[in-house]
């Protein structure tokens, strides 16, 4: 490792996209990678880029779908991971799914036939140190099931900006809530009726609260049962403890008032994601219900019939940084310039935004070592605004996948969701394409 001019820590996604860019563009390059020596309680495989859920990487529609889009950047600017999604993929409609062992291995074999490119197996158990003057970056790349001793490392530098579970609400669009169905304002009057107000008579309560207690959730690994709840409640094990739970807890009405002046029977209030409010967060919805669940189920609220799910609520173990008090909009660490970070330590949500930010972060350390132009994504990009969530400081940092909600809004407003979704594409794709030829 004494030779490398970066050091990348971890064979996920993440990590062998950047190892991969960086020594395909002649910089010499060590990925380190603690498998087959250790395995973390989810990986099973010996292969570089392993999949441990779902074996789809979400929807192809470049036009249509904010992963899709992601994806087609990631073509654009040289992505690996990409290219081996796609060499290996298997039908599965619009999305793009893979033959896990087929993809993983086309990774490992990308990795072991590059120039340039060390592999090394050893688990890393503090942070490696970097070196100034035309010395050594390190980017640590080491997923949502980061080992306990690095963790205890990246805590101790970071000090309390280290999460190890994730409890995330489900995020709509704000043009989608049906406001005719919904009022504006806070509880008790207090505030300056920033929320929005979801209300249900009781009828619609309780079949919502059936529907909730029937829904399917999605798998939890054994490690991770019992260790998650005790942080944040899931919204359907909290109604499990009784069909009026929720109406004293997550949907209490007290203090709120419609605009006939009478108090609803139960109510969900949104707050908002983003200062410009085009997204708006589910308060108290962590949930564990799988996707499609909670797009059925909570469209049964009147004000959501019509909702556009941005991001939907995950509850699962996952290492995690306070990105915006850590890192640099580039990836790097704010005191330490040559230390990155990338993958879902970082606030991406997602095997594709995660293998994105190790690309990113890649590109901006080429772009330094090489002394070439550097690549600047805007907000307009998916790219880029993915690089803006995890550096701008909010109240709750949480993680966050691709969706149009945040990118930059068009100009003038097109209320036809197929179109404005085409143009935001189009310009993000148009934005890429600028970016190659100036750098």
């Amino acid at each position: 490792m004494k030779d490398t001019q970066v050091l990348v820590v971890g064979g996920g996604l993440a990590g062998s996209e950047a190892a991969y860019y960086l020594a395909s563009h002649g910089i010499p390059t060590t990925l380190v990678e603690m498998k087959p020596k250790k395995f973390t309680p989810a990986h099973e495989s010996a292969l570089y880029g392993e999949l441990v859920c779902s074996n789809s990487l979400k929807s192809n529609d470049v036009y249509g779908n904010a992963c899709g889009l992601l994806k087609e950047e990631m073509r654009l600017l040289g992505s690996m991971i990409i290219e081996a999604a796609d060499a290996t993929k298997v039908p599965a409609g619009a999305a793009l799914a893979v033959d896990r062992t087929h993809f993983s291995a086309y990774i490992t074999e990308k990795l072991k036939n590059c120039p340039n490119l060390t592999l090394c197996t050893e688990e890393v158990l503090t942070i490696p140190e970097t070196q100034n003057e035309g010395g050594r970056y390190v980017v640590i790349a080491t997923g949502p099931l980061t080992s306990d001793a690095l963790s205890e490392d990246i805590l101790k530098t970071f000090g309390g900006n280290l999460h190890f579970y994730d409890a995330s609400a489900p995020i709509i669009s704000a043009e989608s809530v049906d406001m005719s169905c919904a009022f504006t304002g806070d509880r008790y009057g207090k505030g300056t009726g920033d929320y929005i107000n979801c209300p249900m008579d009781k009828e619609e309560y309780y079949a919502f609260v059936d529907a909730l207690l029937a829904a399917e959730r999605a798998h939890l690994h054994e490690f991770e049962k019992g260790e998650i709840f005790e942080g944040c409640m899931p919204l359907e094990v909290m109604a499990s403890r009784g069909r009026d739970t929720l109406r004293y807890g997550t949907l209490k009405p007290v203090g709120l008032y419609g605009e006939d002046g009478k108090r609803p029977y139960a109510v969900l209030q949104l707050r908002k994601e983003n200062a410009e409010g085009t997204m708006y967060n589910l308060v108290g919805f962590q949930t564990n219900l799988k996707f499609p669940e909670q797009k059925r189920v909570f469209s049964m609220i009147p004000a959501l019939k019509n909702a556009e799910f941005l991001r939907y609520g995950v509850m699962h173990r996952n290492t995690f940084i306070q990105s915006p008090d850590v890192l640099n909009r580039n990836f790097s660490v704010m005191n330490n310039q040559r230390l990155f970070f990338a993958g879902q330590i970082t606030g991406v949500e997602g095997y594709v935004e995660s293998a994105a930010s190790g690309l990113l972060a890649a590109i901006h350390i080429a772009d330094e070592i090489l002394g070439r132009g550097t690549h600047v994504f805007d907000d307009r990009t998916m790219c880029g605004a993915l690089q803006t969530h995890i550096s701008t400081k909010v109240k709750d940092f949480q993680p966050m996948n691709a969706n149009f909600g945040i990118l930059q809004s068009l100009p003038v407003r097109i209320k036809d969701k197929k179109e404005r979704y085409r143009m935001l594409a189009e310009r993000a794709l148009q934005c890429i394409q600028e970016q190659l030829t100036n750098s």
